[in-house]
């Protein structure tokens, strides 16, 4: 089992959910990319972090 924490910054709003893009590790590749989350939830954050947990 392993377990990575990504970050992510504001990247842009759209109509119902926010667009974040992911700030890779310096020297690695993103592991994601860029992230959806709708904005009821989101709100007005500008950084976000999710952990992941890879199951062997």
């Amino acid at each position: 089992m392993s377990q990575t924490t990504v970050k992510f910054i504001l990247e842009k709003e759209t109509k119902n959910s926010v667009r974040y893009k992911e700030v890779p590790e310096e020297g690695k590749a993103p592991i994601m990319g860029t992230v959806y989350v709708q904005k009821w939830f989101a709100g007005n954050t500008q950084t976000l972090e999710i952990t992941i947990d890879k199951k062997d």
